[in-house]
C-alpha cells in the first residue's frame, strides 16, 4: 500500500535506536525526509548515514536533551516546518512508590512526560497555523494497565494518554491530528538489558536472557510499532485523531 507521504518531513525523537530508529527507517522507506533527535550524537550519526544510504532521503541530526526546555525549543525552531512529529524519547524506571525517590521520578517525567507535552505544544502551534500536520505519541501499555511495580511509568503514561485524547479530540478543526500508540513488550535494547539482568540473577548466566521471556507470547519487534506509526502519519488515517491504539500482542486482554 502506497501511503502517499513521500516528500513529507518528519521529526522523530529518541531516534537513535529501538522503536525510534525503526520509525525513522519506516518513514524513510515511504520517502519522508527526517530530523532525528536523541542525546547521543555518535549513534545519531550512524543512524543518519545508514538511512541516507539505504533510502536516499534527507536526514538531519539533532543531538539534544529533550528534558531541557531550552534545547527542545532550539530543536523545534530548526525544523518547525515538519509535517509529522513522532514523540518517542524517554524510558521511566520501574519500581514501587517507595522505591522511586522524588529526584528519579522528576527526572524521568521531565524527559518523557514534559518532553512530550512541550513538543506537542510547539508542534501543535506551528501545525495549526499551517492547518496541516500529525503528532504521534509513542507511550506505553502501562498507562492503560497500571501496576504497583511500575507506578511512575504507569502514571506518566496515563497522563500522556489523556493529553493525546484531550488535544486530538478537537485538533482536526485546525487541520491537525493527534494520536498515540501504546506498545507492549517490544524487543529493544532496554528489554534485552533487563532480560540479561534477570537471567544473570535467576539463571546464573546473562546469555540465557531469551529464556526469561514468555515463550508462548514473545515480545514484539520495533517494526510492529513503526508500521503503525507510518500508517497513522498518512492520509489513510485522516479520520483518526484523539485516540490511543494498543499494540501488545494481546497481553492487555489476557
Amino acid at each position: 500500500m502506497d501511503l502517499a507521504i513521500r516528500g513529507r518531513r518528519a521529526l522523530v525523537s529518541g531516534a537513535s535506536k529501538g522503536i525510534g530508529r525503526a520509525c525513522a527507517e519506516r518513514l524513510a522507506a515511504e520517502g519522508c525526509h527526517l530530523h532525528l533527535a536523541a542525546r547521543t550524537e555518535t549513534e545519531l550519526e550512524i543512524a543518519a548515514k545508514e538511512i541516507r544510504a539505504r533510502y536516499g532521503v534527507e536526514v538531519s541530526i539533532h543531538p539534544c536533551d529533550l528534558s531541557n526546555s531550552a534545547q527542545l525549543n532550539d530543536l523545534f525552531a530548526s525544523c518547525a516546518d515538519v509535517d509529522i512529529v513522532v514523540n518517542n524519547a524517554g524510558a521511566i524506571p520501574g519500581g514501587s512508590i517507595l522505591a522511586i525517590d522524588e529526584p528519579t521520578w522528576r527526572a524521568a517525567w521531565d524527559l518523557k512526560v514534559f518532553g512530550y507535552i512541550n513538543l506537542c505544544r510547539l508542534a501543535f502551534d506551528a501545525m495549526s497555523k499551517r492547518q496541516s500536520g500529525v503528532i504521534i505519541n509513542v507511550i506505553g501499555a502501562a498507562g492503560d494497565k497500571p501496576t504497583f511495580d511500575y507506578i511512575a511509568g504507569s502514571a506518566g503514561n496515563a497522563s500522556l494518554m489523556a493529553l493525546t485524547k484531550a488535544l486530538g479530540a478537537t485538533s482536526r478543526k485546525h487541520g491537525v491530528r493527534v494520536v498515540a500508540i501504546n506498545p507492549g513488550l517490544i524487543k529493544t535494547d532496554r528489554l534485552i538489558t533487563l532480560a540479561r539482568a534477570k537471567a544473570d540473577e535467576f539463571l546464573g548466566d546473562a546469555e540465557r536472557w531469551e529464556e526469561t521471556l514468555d515463550q508462548e507470547f514473545p515480545p514484539g519487534e520495533p517494526e510492529h510499532i513503526a508500521d503503525m506509526v507510518a500508517f497513522l502519519a498518512s492520509d489513510r488515517s485522516s479520520y483518526t485523531t484523539g485516540t490511543v491504539l494498543t499494540i501488545d500482542g494481546g497481553s492487555s486482554a489476557r
